[in-house]
């Protein structure tokens, strides 16, 4: 079939063209771009003076998790905790059959010091147990029931690689950061595999809702209470349902080392197919600063501004990370790493030396990057893939974040401008469920350093404006860029040849930056045929 796409202004994945352009689909590719006469015949999708792009390619998400979030007890679009309280009420007496309450994507910023109790839920469940992960899932809020499902207790001691938190006399408050998730995500009921595909579905629909096309799960594996994801991509595949182009990186267990390499060539093997590939692998190689699990060169600081005896963790000890990514890289794997504090990056760099580009590594979040470090990037071929939509003055940096970094690590945050500056190559993605799968929000972010829509500080003051990105650029992280890094070199661009994944905006924000974020997609397509329309 044919398809022409008029009177459209034209991102071509890497600049903005000129005048209105004509861009005709032949099947499932494009065929011409330009000035040139519609074919006659052909069905016509008519612009109207919006941006085509390409489609947005999301480096860096949890789909299926996203998908679940929103069919269980979704709390992402709430903000206080009589919100949350009363939200979660709601869905309990509505679904009375689940044994476990789950969900989450509530916001650390709604509860001092970012920590809600047990006390609060017990209130409105005191019987049944309540697991709820934070909207960055390095924590989880539970309630009573769930802590003596686990036999968690004052005499409870920490895991190496997270914390409970604690009241003054050493009882648990309900609170579990990082690994002290797995106490309780060890008794959760199975997820079927009916309900995973349901996840997967939501999770699709709502990011075609949003113009991407593909993008890379950032999990592929059995983590903090969800069960091993990689069979239901490669069945909707294998079925014909999975509509976006999907790369997998399955998951590298901390606990184990290298014997487990053999398991990922055989997995890697066992679910590719179709749109579906499992050639990356991910590493966690610290936490998130919130918390105070990023891995820092320097400790944190307390609420006076006085050093702590607390850097942060380093999961995977750095010489086991060298070995591993080596190990990896002689079997052709992408390497897709989360690295959020300046220790954590730096390690996670110091075990890419002598690793082969050509496989596209990159480093996820980059909230700290050391500057000795940031040259670095280019010299190593490891690419930056950045979640631009925290780089703005929200409540949990203002509350969570500044106090306990102090003044010189919290002005160099989210250097996106001096990693471009140093000939890094920049990709992008959403994190979802920790934040809005929104390309448009986070473009908005990259571009400006605020978030659009929102009141205060995070909507009207630029946080580190010279760390901001051009348009152009920022476009390109979120098409060409990412397009690049799941290895869909002829994808994430408008060009004859190119494989027709598109999306169409009713504004075209190059005309006017100040609209990015208010701009909507209209339609997206895949391979020539629409995924979503409005």
């Amino acid at each position: 079939m044919l398809t022409v796409f008029t009177n459209a202004h034209v991102f071509d994945g890497h600049r903005h063209l000129g005048p209105p352009s004509t861009v005709v689909i032949e099947g499932d590719k494009i065929a011409a771009v330009g000035d040139v006469d519609p074919p006659s015949g052909a069905r016509v999708v008519d612009v109207a003076g919006g941006l085509l792009a390409p489609g947005f390619v999301d480096a860096h998400v949890h789909a299926v998790q996203g998908g679940l979030e929103r069919i269980r007890c979704d709390l992402s679009e709430l903000r206080t905790e009589p919100e949350y309280l009363e939200r979660i009420a709601s869905y309990a007496a509505d679904h009375p059959d689940e044994e476990w309450v789950r969900g989450g994507g509530w916001a650390m910023a709604a509860f001092p010091g970012g920590t809600p109790t047990a006390a609060s839920l017990d209130r409105i469940l005191p019987d049944r147990p309540v697991f709820l992960p934070n909207a960055d899932h390095h924590g989880a809020w539970v309630n009573s029931a769930a802590m003596r499902i686990a036999g968690i207790d004052a005499g409870t001691p920490d895991p190496d690689d997270g914390f409970l938190e604690r009241d003054t006399s050493g009882a648990p408050t309900g609170m579990l950061q990082e690994g002290a998730m797995g106490l309780v995500t060890r008794h959760l009921p199975a997820t079927s595999q009916s309900e995973l595909s349901a996840g997967l579905l939501e999770g699709q629909r709502y990011l075609h809702s949003l113009g991407v096309t593909a993008w890379q799960d950032a999990i592929v594996g059995a983590y903090s209470g969800m069960e091993d994801i990689g069979p239901t991509y490669a069945a909707a595949a294998r079925d014909g349902v999975l509509t976006a182009r999907v790369v997998g990186a399955l998951w590298w267990q901390r606990t184990r080392g290298l014997e487990q390499v053999d398991d990922l060539l055989r997995r890697r093997d066992e679910l590719s197919g179709g749109r579906f590939s499992a050639t990356a692998v991910k590493f966690m190689q610290d936490g998130v600063v919130e918390n105070g699990t990023a891995a820092l060169v320097e400790p944190y600081l307390d609420r006076c501004g006085h050093a702590t005896d607390n850097a942060g963790i380093s999961f995977v000890d750095p010489a086991d990370l060298r070995r591993a990514f080596h190990a990896l890289d002689g079997h052709g794997f992408q390497i897709h790493v989360h690295g959020l504090g300046d220790r954590g990056v730096r390690e996670t760099l110091d075990a890419f030396e002598g690793t082969d580009p050509a496989h596209r590594h990159h480093i996820a979040h980059l909230q700290l990057v050391h500057p000795d470090d940031v040259p670095r990037f280019d010299r190593l071929g490891v690419s930056a893939n950045i979640q631009a939509l925290w780089a703005c003055l929200d409540d949990q940096m203002v509350d969570l974040t500044l106090p306990f970094l102090g003044e010189e690590r919290s002005g160099r945050q989210y250097p996106f401008g001096d990693l471009r500056r140093a000939g890094a190559r920049l990709v992008a993605g959403s994190d979802w469920p920790v934040s809005t799968p929104d390309p448009l929000a986070a473009l908005h972010t990259a571009v400006h350093r605020t978030a659009h829509g929102e009141p205060g500080r995070a909507g009207n003051e630029p946080f580190l404006p010279d760390q901001a990105l051009e348009i152009e650029t920022a476009f390109a992280a979120y098409t060409s860029g990412s397009a690049w890094i799941n290895h869909l070199d002829n994808a994430g661009r408008i060009a004859p040849g190119a494989d027709a994944d598109l999306v169409v905006l009713d504004l075209d924000p190059f005309q006017d930056p100040g609209t990015i974020g208010a701009t909507t997609v209209v339609s997206t397509w895949v391979a020539g045929e629409p995924v979503h329309r409005l």
